[in-house]
């Protein structure tokens, strides 16, 4: 009977293993969670050992991928509670919560170059890596992929709308000689609140009025239960909160690391910064590809940059008047325009057609080897 009892004391309570088999299976769900390790040992380091810039870089990076990964999650979790309207605009305003904290922290620190790179880089990976590793993953498995051209093009038109916002302010003060300060500034704000309008009154037309334009094979895995919607702000909270911590340390490290890496700040933001805010969706766009789903992967990638074009960037520029020592304007170095107009339209030809093969996504990967390849060796000055 002793033994009874002492088998018994060691079985935990219904709620811990139910909590423990939800951890597992979310666990097997998104294997990059296995990396929410790194957030305390990079929060530890930073409190044991701030001068060791190289290491807490590498661990920073580590530490924002599972931190975003639980960001998408709980972003959707509270998204499918809210209804269709209300849980389209939350997705679409918190989905690219990571990089907007990485950028509000660069922001403060008043490295503007890193903002403008992280803000181009996020564009070009999703419209190039994203979009293009999407269709070589699903090529690979299928021949032959279709997907909703109109939504495409609708995005995609989008993107292009607030390429060209960018590029006024630097064809301007090239073209022209016009002084670059206060011209440059209230051409941005004034571009920035144009834009916002436009993204608001886009997403009035294709959640509103226009929605059956934009309907697709659905986005949900009827397998997968979401979160409680208490579950979903209690840790939509608590992991903003970790990324704004990682994100300091991470901004405080990556001149000195980069430097010592033989990588600059621009490179960094173009590349690595864009590459690790934009990991879970990447995941999320993959395995839609694989699973046959390329609607999904499209709407993720062209949806995710335009998002930034048209709002995380212009919201940025208003920040900047209350956070840090100056205002950032969207004035971009000639090289990161010249790559926007391209991935813009490298990704209007890509989904023109409303098909998609492997080889295709190939040649959007080339471009973006190409872009990465230049900046690392011949990186812009600030």
């Amino acid at each position: 009977m002793r033994d009874f009892h002492d088998r018994r004391s060691i079985v935990p309570p219904p709620s811990a293993a139910n909590a423990a088999r939800a951890a597992l299976s979310e666990l097997r769900r998104t294997p990059l969670l296995v990396l929410i390790l790194f957030v305390p040992a990079v929060i530890l380091l930073e409190q044991v050992s701030p001068e060791a810039h190289t290491l807490l870089f590498f661990l920073s990076v580590a530490a924002i991928v599972p931190l975003a990964a639980l960001l998408s999650r709980a972003t959707e979790a509270v998204a499918a509670k809210l209804g269709d309207t209300l849980g389209a605009l939350l997705n679409a305003t918190l989905g690219n919560l990571t990089e907007l904290v990485i950028s509000l922290a660069a922001l403060h620190a008043g490295q503007h170059l890193l903002v403008k790179a992280s803000i181009a880089g996020a564009i070009v990976t999703n419209t190039l890596f994203m979009l293009g590793g999407a269709f070589l993953v699903g090529g690979l498995k299928h021949h032959l992929q279709e997907f909703n051209r109109v939504s495409a093009r609708f995005q995609a038109s989008l993107l292009f709308l607030a390429t060209i916002a960018i590029l006024v302010p630097s064809l301007i003060s090239e073209v022209d000689r016009v002084p670059a300060g206060t011209f440059s500034q209230q051409l941005s704000l004034g571009l920035s609140l144009l834009l916002i309008a436009v993204y608001g009154l886009g997403m009035l037309f294709s959640l509103k009025t226009h929605r059956e334009l934009f309907a697709s094979g659905g986005h949900v895995d009827e397998d997968e239960k979401p979160w409680p919607l208490a579950v979903g702000i209690v840790v939509l909270v608590g992991v903003t909160l970790f990324v704004a911590m990682v994100s300091e340390i991470f901004v405080g490290s990556v001149q000195v690391a980069a430097q010592r890496l033989g990588m600059t700040p621009a490179f960094v933001g173009f590349i690595v910064v864009a590459l690790v805010g934009g990991a879970a969706e990447m995941t999320t766009a993959f395995s839609a590809a694989r699973a046959n789903r390329l609607d999904l992967s499209v709407g993720i990638a062209l949806g995710s940059a335009a998002q930034i074009a048209l709002f995380v960037a212009p919201v940025l520029v208003l920040v900047s008047y209350f956070v840090g020592p100056e205002p950032m304007s969207l004035q971009f170095w000639p090289g990161a325009v010249a790559m926007m107009l391209i991935a813009t339209m490298a990704a209007t030809l890509l989904s023109n057609g409303g098909r998609a093969a492997w080889y295709a996504g190939v040649m959007a990967l080339a471009v973006y080897a190409i872009f990465g390849l230049t900046l690392f060796l011949l990186p812009p000055s600030a």
